[in-house]
């Protein structure tokens, strides 16, 4: 394994990067990636096709596995006195408390109190981890606190998204997938925004089946690599696969049948709820799990994500899923080819180097 950071730079044209999905969703396009070892030959083969191809590029018998997390309006300002404080929740933590990362967070101190302008709403201070990072207690919890966000805080849109005047409402449609069912991610799983009705039941009709886990996703997917790989540290983000999920997964396998990933979150749940033998098992916690070449998959035979950062520990998954110089290969063809990349981009559908 390398600790070459620069192995995972690469140049992306500002006009390369996506600020709208592609309409509808389906007709997003899709590069199919199929590493050399597989292909016999020096080369990866690739191939361009749209979402709605999807199923002719999968196999009877597959187990498609996408997040149903869904996103929450986990951006807002708040105020100490009379400094301003930006604050993006990142998780969930026991008894209610959240995880954050805060603009100006120098300024605050155990204890502090915050208030957000003309709403009886307050948050305490509980931890300042430095670097951004805080801990914080709001005044109301449940019903009255997604209220509260309802009111107070906006979707945490990428930074790449340009949105001068806050996100649109567009945003609050396009930034949903269509497997949503259970709140708490701050950034959407974004390769399951280009499922459409029409797309799972083309599969459903080829003998793919569809299965979903819960990978709350953290504003901590925003942030770059910034010192080294070795040193580089992965927020954690809870997670959940049921026992009944887990079954029909080893059941798959057993029988031979391929497990797709839809997303590097779904993928980044999946091996870390399996164990040396490849068995998945019921999970119900956090996992903080940094997934970079020289890493052995366990679970996943085929993954679709999007195109992503550079120096970004994603890109580094999917170089240790599909190779390094396979997928530097292929995010070169993308930018020849005009795909569009990041969160409102095209996708990827890559085949596992053995």
């Amino acid at each position: 394994m390398t600790d070459e950071l620069s192995l995972y730079d690469f140049t992306l044209p500002r006009d390369s990067i996506a600020t709208e999905p592609a309409r509808p969703r389906d007709a997003a396009r899709l590069l199919h990636v199929i590493p050399p070892a597989l292909t016999g030959t020096e080369q990866a083969r690739l191939t361009l096709h749209r979402i709605h191809n999807l199923p002719d590029l999968l196999k009877e018998g597959d187990l498609l596995i996408a997040n149903n997390t869904e996103v929450i309006p986990a951006k807002m300002e708040a105020r100490r006195g009379e400094a301003r404080i930006g604050i993006t929740l990142d998780r969930i933590l026991p008894e209610g408390q959240w995880h954050a990362l805060a603009r100006n967070a120098r300024k605050l101190r155990p204890h502090d109190t915050l208030h957000f302008e003309n709403d009886p709403v307050t948050a305490t201070i509980l931890t300042n981890e430095g670097d951004g990072a805080i801990t914080l207690r709001f005044s109301v919890e449940g019903d009255a606190f997604d209220r509260f966000l309802e009111r107070r805080a906006a979707l945490a849109l990428p930074p790449y998204i340009a949105r001068p005047h806050g996100p649109t409402e567009a945003d609050t449609h396009d930034y949903r997938t269509i497997f949503s069912r259970f709140r708490g991610a701050v950034a959407a799983p974004t390769a399951g925004l280009h499922f459409t009705n029409d797309v799972l039941k083309a599969l459903t009709a080829k003998g793919i089946a569809q299965e979903t886990l819960t990978l709350h996703v953290g504003a901590g997917t925003f942030l770059p690599v910034r010192s080294s790989i070795a040193e580089h540290k992965m927020h954690a983000e809870w997670g959940h696969i049921t026992p009944e999920t887990a079954q029909r997964i080893n059941e798959t396998r057993a029988r031979g049948g391929r497990i797709v990933a839809v997303g590097t979150t779904s993928l980044r749940l999946l091996e870390s709820a399996a164990d040396e033998h490849g068995l998945i098992h019921p999970w119900q916690g956090e996992t903080s799990i940094f997934i970079k070449p020289g890493y052995r998959f366990r679970a996943v035979d085929a993954l679709l994500t999007n195109f992503h950062l550079p120096r970004s520990t994603l890109f580094m998954l999917v170089c240790a899923f599909a190779g390094t110089d396979t997928m530097r290969h292929a995010y070169h063809y993308a930018i020849t080819e005009g795909l569009r990349f990041y969160s409102y981009g095209d996708a990827c559908l890559l085949e596992r180097t053995p």
